[in-house]
Formats: C-alpha cells, structure tokens, sequence
C-alpha cells in the first residue's frame, strides 16, 4: 500500500498543469464552447487522463450530491450539455435548486481524412471534449431542500448518456485516490470520522453504474429496476443452445429458417413472451417480398398467408371535410405488394421454422442476460407464480438460464433487453438517439359494395397541425375486411395530444366515415415503432450477439415498411451466427463456450445488403420534418428528395434528440379538447381496449416499474406536462386522479397517480415518452399481455 501511494505521489509531480483549473474557474466558465484558442489542437483520438496521486476534485464543492465517474474518458460538449439538460429538467421543480458542471470542454478535437498524408496538419476542427481524470466529480446538485432520492434520480438520468462507470457521491463522503476510499482529515471531519454524526467514513458510495452487480448466480443480470428482482439463491434450471433468439417476429423466425437451412445440426431455440406466436405482433401491414423470396422461393406453393395484392394507390392531404388528392413518393409504390396481417404471417413462419427443428417457446419471457466474462452468453427466463408485494406463490417456478453461443435479440421496436445492451455496451456511440412513432390500428369489416380488394390509401394533414409529425393508412384486405390507422411521431410537443382521441377523431372525417358506416370494429391494438432511420441504427454487433429487426431499427419510413428489412437481417445475422460457430468448433473440438461467437461480419454483410442502400437514400425525408416549416417543410423536401436528388446529397440531417426531450411544458401549449365517442365509429378507450384480448395475472406484480417516488413523479409529470402519460398511453394504464373528485389520497398537486398494468398493450410507449424518464418497462409474467390475430 505504502509502494502504491509513493509512486502515484511520485507521478503527481509531472502533471499536467492545463488540467489543473481552480474551482472558481470552473463556477464562472458558462458556455460549452470557448470563443478562440491559444494551444495546439490535439490530434482525434484517445486522451490520456493523468491520474497522479492527488485527490483533487474527486469531493464536492459545490452542492450536495454529485456524480463521480470510475474511470477517465474524455467527454465531448454534446454529452455534457445533454446530461445537464437531464439534470436541470429533474430538478426543476425545485426552488433554489441548482446544477454544477465540474468539467469544461475546451480540448478541441479535430480529423482529416484517411486518405491526407502525415506533414499535412491537425484536419479541420469536429468538436469541443474535455478529459475526466478517474474519480473526477464531474456534476453536482443541490439547494432547494433536496432529498437524496431525488438527486439520485437526476444523476441516474445522466450516467446513462456516460459512456464509463460512474457512482453517486454525498457531501460526507470521503476523497478517492485510484480504487481506494481516503479518510477525511481530523481537523475537518472531528475525531470519530468525516460524517456530520461523527459515523465512520463509508466503506463505498452508492453505485450508479450501468452494470449492476450480479446476484446469487453470478452470470445472472440483476439489472431489473424493481423490488422484486431475481430471487436470490434459488437453483435454476439450466440448457444449452447454439442460438438462442429472443422474439419470434419476422426477423427472428428468418433468422432460425435460415439457421437451419445453413446448418441442420445447429440447436436453434427462440424464446417468446406472448401466448402464442403473433399474439404480441401488430403491423400495417403491407409487405415487400423480396426477403421472403430469398428466405422461401416457394412461398406460394406452401401456403403463405398473402392472399390479397395490392391493387391502387392513393395519396391524399385532408383538410377537416375534404380529401385533396397528391402525388407520392415512388417510394411508396406499392406495385407487387401484398395487404397482410403479420401477425398470421409469423405463426405461419413459426410452422415453416418448427419444421425444420427450430424450438419454439411460447410463453417464455426473456428478462435478464446472462453474463459470462462480460460477454453475453444466453438469456435467463422470467419468475413465475410471485406475488404483488415479492413473495414466492404456490406455483412459484424460477427463471430459467439459457446459455448460447450467440443470442440474437428480435425484440421489435424499444425492446427492453436490447435497450439494456445498447446502454451497457454504448452501442449508439456516434450516432443519433432513436425516435419513434406510435402507431394505433383497428381492422373493420365493411360493407362488400364499399370494399375495394387491394385499395391502399395514406393520408397526411387534419387532424393533427402542422408541428407534430403523423400519416394515417387505410388497407382493404381479403375478406371485406379493412385495416385503418394512424401513426403519430413520439417527438410531438403538445402534452395535451391523445394518440388515442386524434385517431377517433380522423374516423369521423367523410373520407373514412363513408367506408366504415355501417360496418363492425372487430380488433384494436397500439405498437411503438422506429423512425429514426440510418443515423439511429446503433452498432449491430456486442460481444456474443447482435440486434436484428426492430430491435436495431431498419424502418423505411417513407415506404412505411421495414418487414422486409427485418427479415433479411435476420438472415444475414444467422450467416454470420453460422460461421462463427462453425469455425470456433473446428478449433475447440466441439467444446461448448456459451458467448463465444464473433458477430463482427454482421454488420458489414448489413452495409452491403440492400438494407443499408434502401435506407441511406430515403435517410433526410424523416428528420426534414424538424425544420421550421413543420409539416410543410418536411413535404416539401421530401418530394425534392425523392423525385430529384434520390438521397445523393453531400449532406445528412440529424435528429435533435431524444423524443421525451421534445415535450414542451404545459403552460407553453394550448389545450386540446376532443369530441366525446359516438359508439359507432368512434369508441371510448377501455372499449377498444376489450378487442385487444389483453390479461394478465391479478397476483403478479406490476411489470410497469416507477423508478421514482409517486409524489416526485406526479409533481413533475402533472405540474410541469400536465398528466402527459393520462392522455398519451393508448390503453389506459395511466391514471392522475383528481383527489377532489375521486378521494383517496394526494400524491402531488391535488393528483394520485395510479398505474393499470393489466390493461398493458406492450405498446412501449411509456418508457419512451415519459418527460421525467422514472417508468421502466419490464417484461411481465410469461403470456401475459394483448392476444392479436388478425392485426
């Protein structure tokens, strides 16, 4: 110990005095971006972070609580501002609190290209970054009477944008040098320690890193914000996999077929949540089969479930009584197409992948990974049979662990596994936040004189104005039945928008209300979807695994499509998944090694395929919505776009964040009021709610986990966004109650805040939207959830 002090005091002596900035500096310095430079520039690349052997800046000076990172990174100025915009939009509330920045970028960081030679300079500037020494407080809080809670809940929102550990620190606890914790002086901390009771110096602040610590079995994810984590010392059952899959949507029964035409010896098991296969899958859909030709030529021939071609297109901008007739993008032709139900498709895939050996588990929900020497080696399976308040039922029956050489996540879109990975692994380094849509169907069956077999009509314009980013569909099947929607962009501001009521709303324009009179509403159902496009897709690959389908996020937005995307990633990751087995058992002679896969080549097959030209040419339509124009600017670059430049522009648009951060205070925004429902062609929620065929178990704990306290969380969401989650949530599940009109007990601003899980579509929408991100979306009991058949 003593060695280890010399030699860090000795390195003390060497460092750098441009990182040694007094406090006073740091409190007074208030842009992210210095005006002019008087140093060199410094090459892009890795910052060396001087540790030395001094514990400056690694206690607070500021404010009461702080987040020290574990280890040094260097920061860029985005990250910085994105965490203290989380901060400050936590804290708010609060009166006299207050956010320190401890750090300042003012390193700036430039590059030239590969093909420049050495002597040539530094390259243009990209952007301002700072270095953060290991154990450097970087963000401090306080003021306002602050509870630690509280703090913890703000800071939590900014580690997760930090691509290294960090943990959370309070002004008792002590200064750090390297991994250990340095006591406090006499003269400051009194005689019996450094806390204010004179309670010894704390073995180690509380922990906020990403990677949580694992439980009883160390390989198990204890990453589930909730009371009622893996239950701890309890004998799993264990199996072994080739594959392991997690979802059974398009993309992963692709990714099976394909496994087991590859390779007849591979075990290949995909784990789903739903009931069935297709109970949880909800689409448009119109498909694009140019993947299915690959995956089966002979679809035809075997009974696939596309039974109706697309017969006409149409494209119409609406006004509240009129239906003005526009021309499309030729990207959304749809000439070759057919009109499905993908949740048929992928029970008929199911069987086609059940044929050829893939193991299929309905049922069973993959809620945690399976760690093995930081790779991910499997899944593990979720509890059964516990109840509301954590207690082990009658039929209780632990979760089971799934080791696999590869695991494939074919989740959909936001799905929470793969949301874990993204943050844990910091897959979207570089590239753009997701933004997504909420999509709201319903299928009809119609009058047979007013159906028109093939008809496919989009719509953009009334009723949603001219800032918020949505389109309706309307399909005619097979069967005198008819698929209606309407896809709102989860980036809209106004907290007064219901998803749900704009939708009911659209029904009773003439253009629908002529078709569905005196038809019958047979299915409802809601799914978030991706809209990010080519700059959201994170790094496809991670240590033993790779995201495929929505989970990565291959929408084609102006072809409102991405089936035929999903499954051919699918395909092309069962490739890859294939010859990295197939090369690690001619090494290792057949030696099972659970994670052991190398995904790499996934993602460049991706690059190479028609995916990644498919969505590089159509990158800038969605984000050309973000202008100040709105709506129109949005339309009016698109058809640019896509009648002339075709995506062969220099330049690629950005979203500006993520979709939470979109939402615009209350008092900034005009109430909305809606029509009450009809009952004829419009409905009530929990009507429409009844066609979904959702359950889930009344004893089992709630799978919609309030990370926050209901009383921080009302006095922010309803306060600050007025109950956004009351109207937003498309099923129902949210509730602030008016304790005046209700009774029961106030949680914040005369509010309680209740949560409906078993009315839960598995919509996403939630964990999405939410301002405060505090609601996180776990998987429920296996089954549970809506029960879709023909959506």
């Amino acid at each position: 110990m003593l060695q280890q002090l010399v030699s860090s005091f000795r390195s003390s002596l060497t460092f750098n005095k441009t990182l040694q900035q007094t406090t006073q500096q740091l409190r007074f310095r208030g842009q992210l971006a210095p005006r002019r430079t008087k140093y060199r520039k410094s090459h892009k690349g890795r910052v060396g972070c001087p540790t030395g052997g001094s514990t400056a800046g690694t206690t607070l000076a500021f404010g009461e609580f702080g987040l020290r990172v574990k280890q040094g990174t260097r920061l860029s100025a985005k990250t910085l501002q994105s965490c203290e915009e989380s901060i400050k939009r936590k804290i708010k509330p609060l009166k006299g609190s207050q956010c320190f920045m401890r750090v300042f970028p003012d390193i700036p960081v430039c590059v030239k290209g590969n093909e420049t030679r050495m002597g040539k300079g530094k390259g243009t500037f990209e952007y301002w970054a700072c270095r953060a020494q290991p154990n450097k407080i970087i963000f401090e809080v306080g003021g306002g009477g602050m509870r630690s809670e509280v703090a913890q809940e703000a800071l939590r929102l900014a580690q997760a944008k930090i691509p290294v550990k960090t943990e959370f620190v309070r002004l008792t606890d002590p200064p750090k040098l390297g991994n250990t914790y340095m006591a406090f002086p006499r003269s400051n901390a009194g005689a019996a320690g450094p806390g204010v009771d004179g309670s010894p110096a704390p073995e180690k602040p509380l922990s906020l890193s990403i990677s949580r610590p694992s439980l009883a079995l160390s390989g198990v994810d204890g990453n589930r914000t909730s009371p009622f984590n893996f239950i701890r010392d309890v004998e799993r059952a264990e199996d072994e996999c080739d594959v392991c899959i997690v979802g059974a949507g398009p993309a992963g029964l692709s990714a099976a077929i394909k496994l087991k035409q590859l390779n007849e010896d591979l075990r290949v098991v995909i784990l789903e949540k739903g009931a069935e296969v297709g109970s949880h899958i909800l689409s448009g859909a119109v498909i694009e089969t140019k993947a299915l030709d690959e995956l089966l030529p002979n679809w035809k021939e075997l009974g696939a479930p596309l039974n109706q071609p697309a017969t006409g297109d149409s494209m119409k901008f609406l006004t509240k009584n009129y239906a003005i007739p526009i021309p499309h993008p030729p990207q959304m032709s749809n000439h070759g197409n057919y009109i499905i139900s993908l949740s048929r498709l992928t029970a008929w895939l199911a069987e086609k992948a059940e044929e050829a050996g893939v193991e299929i588990y309905p049922g069973f929900a993959a809620a945690g990974l399976n760690w093995v020497d930081g790779r991910v080696a499997g899944v593990v399976t979720n509890e059964i049979g516990i109840g509301k308040t954590g207690e082990q039922g009658e039929h209780f029956e632990p979760g089971m662990i799934f080791n696999a050489k590869c695991t494939l996540l074919s989740e959909g879109a936001h799905g929470s596994l793969s949301q874990k990975v993204i943050n844990h692994f910091n897959l979207r380094e570089g590239r753009d936040e997701q933004t997504y849509g909420i999509g709201i169907k319903e299928v009809w069956r119609v009058d047979p004189s007013k159906h028109v077999p093939g008809q496919i009509t989009h719509t953009v314009g009334w009723p949603i104005d001219n800032e918020t980013y949505a389109g309706s569909w309307c399909y005619h099947m097979e069967d005198n039945l008819v698929s209606i929607g309407l896809v709102i962009g989860l980036d809209y501001h106004n907290p007064y928008l219901s998803p749900f009521r704009e939708f009911q709303r659209m029904k009773h324009h003439p253009i629908f209300k002529d078709l569905l009179e005196g038809g019958e509403c047979i299915a409802y159902g809601g799914r978030s979807l991706n809209e990010g496009g080519l700059q959201s897709i994170p790094q496809l690959h991670f240590p033993g695994g790779a995201l495929i389908g929505c989970s990565a996020g291959f929408v084609n937005v102006p072809k409102i499509k991405g089936v035929h995307n999903a499954m051919k990633s699918g395909m092309l990751a069962a490739e890859t998944a294939n010859e990295s087995i197939t090369q690690a058992a001619e090494g290792e002679e057949g030696e099972f090694k659970a994670g052991s896969v190398d995904m790499t080549a996934y993602e460049d097959r991706v690059k190479d395929s028609w995916i990644w030209k498919e969505l590089h040419e159509v990158r800038n339509i969605r984000p050309s919505f973000h202008s100040v124009l709105g709506n129109l600017g949005g339309i009016i670059y698109s058809g640019i776009d896509s009648l002339l430049l075709k995506g062969r522009t220099p330049w690629t648009f950005h979203h500006p964040g993520p979709d939470y951060a979109q939402t615009k205070p209350k008092h900034d925004c005009k109430p909305i009021e809606y029509p009450n429902p009809d009952g004829k062609l419009s409905f009530d929620i929990l009507t429409s709610v009844s066609r979904t065929s959702t359950n889930h178990d009344e004893d089992e704990p709630s799978h919609l986990r309030l990370t926050s306290s209901p009383k921080l969380h009302t006095a922010q969401n309803v306060g600050l966004y007025a109950g956004l989650l009351g109207r937003a949530c498309p099923a129902a599940v949210y509730e602030y109650r008016n304790v005046a009109e209700d009774g029961g007990e106030e949680d914040a601003e005369g509010h309680k805040f209740v949560i409906n899980s078993q009315n839960c579509i598995h919509c996403k929408l939630c964990s999405i939207k939410t301002p405060t991100q505090d609601i996180n979306w776990t998987t429920p009991q296996g089954g549970g959830g809506p029960k879709y058949s023909i959506t």
